[in-house]
């Protein structure tokens, strides 16, 4: 099978994920242009494939988050790590790199892109509501609208980070979020 890990991470992220070439792609992975119309007949195809590898390998690191002994507010630390990461390695979040084009995205899209976010959704507001229940945070509203904020922050720092070269930004709007807990 083709390595589709190897290409998520060559795999060129730009704002427009039509804008790449089969080409491009396949001289910076070290395959053949036929060889990858071989397994993505086409680039909608290539990019399902790979945000469905990006949402897998997100939830076995959520799943790695979830052991007993971790306090809810390291949990929490851990989810802001991926945004953390994202940002310093020089790399967009294709989900929502992707959520910026939904107007755009074909519909197969759409079903997988949902699911990435609302994985998060729902892992975070359920770390959320174990650190309330655990006195660890004082939720000053839902735990589902505190999840969705913290997700929607998150996004929208590390794009204006970027945007910006600004590196701080996306640590100042942290510290806010991790003001919310209480």
């Amino acid at each position: 099978m083709f390595d589709v890990y190897s290409l998520s991470l060559k795999c060129p992220v730009s704002l427009d994920h039509y804008s790449f070439s089969y080409a491009d792609i396949a001289k910076e992975v070290g395959v053949s242009k036929p060889s990858l119309h071989h397994h993505f007949a086409t680039k909608s195809d290539l990019v399902v494939r790979l945000l469905e590898h990006y949402t897998e390998q997100l939830i076995d690191y959520l799943r790695g988050l979830d052991s007993d002994a971790l306090p809810a507010r390291k949990k929490v630390e851990g989810f802001i790590d991926l945004y953390r990461h994202t940002l310093s390695s020089d790399r967009v979040c294709l989900g929502g790199m992707l959520a910026a084009e939904a107007l755009t995205l074909e519909p197969t899209m759409h079903k997988r892109l949902s699911r990435f976010f609302e994985y998060q959704q729902s892992w975070l507001e359920q770390t959320l509501l174990k650190g309330q229940a655990s006195g660890e945070f004082y939720l000053a509203m839902p735990a589902v609208k505190q999840a969705r904020l913290m997700i929607a922050a998150l996004q929208g720092a590390l794009v204006v980070s970027r945007g910006s070269d600004d590196k701080t930004f996306f640590e100042h709007s942290v510290e806010g979020l991790i003001s919310t807990l209480g």
